[in-house]
């Protein structure tokens, strides 16, 4: 059992990965201003800090994923409760994987949890304990995100104006830039070709792309290169956030009946996450860049940045959020401040949250009544 325990709770890891890690990087991609490659190999380096440092940093959440005050200790300690658990939400993630949706690794953990624990627990759960611990907070990330999100923005697009920066579309096509300005809507007037403008060249196997550039000084500093440079490290620190909250999540179900976490468990569950990113994260992160609303730098900055903020402060004070509740609120906000959130996919993505948690539950409840036969 406690083989079957490792190998339920490293495919866990392994489907938070492939749902997860391009989360934090998303709007690099979407926004044009790197490729998927270099979008999701900063994304890997940057979570695998981030695992890294909750070793020191996320105490809390262990505990809180312990499931302890949920049911009964003994049933806590039994690695095949742990196991259905891990087996539960994993399986969960994966098939929203499959399906391109991006969903809750936290949600599908509390799910599994309760459905392994009304199986396994005569006693039941303790339901208020699971409302003030987990529903609580994930039915308030994403709107304080929303909100967040949507008021930043408002605020830093008036500062970019009164600092004289100013927005300006490109036509990219390969490594060559073409500026112009819009006519209307669905129509362009580009400038002649000259010198400052190249004759763009369009090749097999590329294809033109819009994007928003920013161009404009303040403090003697170019914006284009600073803003850049500032999305990347937001990204950065969202990935690290998401690493420093989703690892001891995972890491919480193999301790069992140990009092403290081994390090080699933090070691391989990060590896899994990793390996789950590079691997299978391409249709989310579709998703994610694409398909929820269309981005720039300087709103994806602002969507990062607080995203990062909110789920490094739960983090630390061991609140159990979901990164992509809080990411996706962050996109959902820029989108309904700028009027152009897809609003049909925003509908399709909060049926899949709301789905997740009884999904979850019935398949941690199956799983549970797997472990029982199998142990008996």
């Amino acid at each position: 059992m406690t083989l079957v325990l490792i190998l339920s709770v490293l495919f866990l890891a392994f489907a938070n990965g492939a749902n997860d890690n391009f989360k934090g990087v998303a709007t690099l991609y979407g926004s044009g201003t790197t490729s998927f490659n270099r979008a999701l190999l900063w994304a890997t380096i940057t979570t695998l800090l981030g695992s890294a440092a909750s070793i020191v940093l996320a105490q809390g959440l262990i505990t809180t994923f312990r499931g302890k005050g949920l049911v009964p200790d003994a049933v806590i300690l039994n690695p095949a409760f742990a196991a259905a658990i891990a087996m539960g939400s994993a399986l969960t993630v994966m098939f929203a994987t499959r399906s391109s949706f991006p969903v809750s690794t936290t949600h599908a953990l509390t799910g599994a949890l309760v459905g392994a624990g009304l199986v396994m627990s005569p006693q039941g759960v303790n339901i208020s304990k699971l409302g003030a611990s987990f529903v609580i907070p994930l039915l308030a990330s994403p709107i304080i995100s929303i909100t967040l999100a949507a008021a930043i923005y408002s605020v830093a697009k008036m500062v970019r104006k009164r600092c004289g920066v100013t927005a300006k579309s490109c036509l990219c096509i390969g490594d060559e830039i073409v500026g112009f300005t819009a006519g209307t809507q669905h129509a362009v007037n580009a400038p002649a070709v000259s010198d400052s403008f190249p004759t763009p060249v369009l090749r097999v196997g590329q294809s033109p792309s819009c994007r928003i550039m920013y161009s404009g000084s303040v403090f003697g500093l170019e914006a284009r290169p600073v803003l850049d440079t500032l999305h990347f490290l937001s990204a950065g620190l969202v990935s690290f956030a998401r690493g420093l909250n989703d690892t001891p999540k995972v890491v919480a179900l193999l301790l069992v009946a140990q009092s403290r976490p081994p390090t080699i468990g933090f070691g391989a569950v990060a590896l899994a996450i990793a390996i789950g990113g590079l691997i299978s994260s391409s249709r989310v992160a579709e998703t994610m860049s694409h398909k929820i609303t269309p981005l720039n730098p300087g709103q994806g900055f602002v969507a990062n940045s607080v995203t990062a903020l909110l789920v490094v402060f739960a983090s630390r004070i061991g609140v159990p959020v979901s990164t992509t509740h809080v990411s996706c609120g962050a996109l959902f906000g820029i989108g309904l401040s700028t009027g152009e959130a897809k609003r049909a996919m925003i509908g399709s993505i909060l049926l899949a949250w709301v789905t997740t948690l009884p999904v979850a539950m019935i398949l941690g409840a199956v799983s549970m009544s797997l472990m029982r036969l199998v142990i008996q």
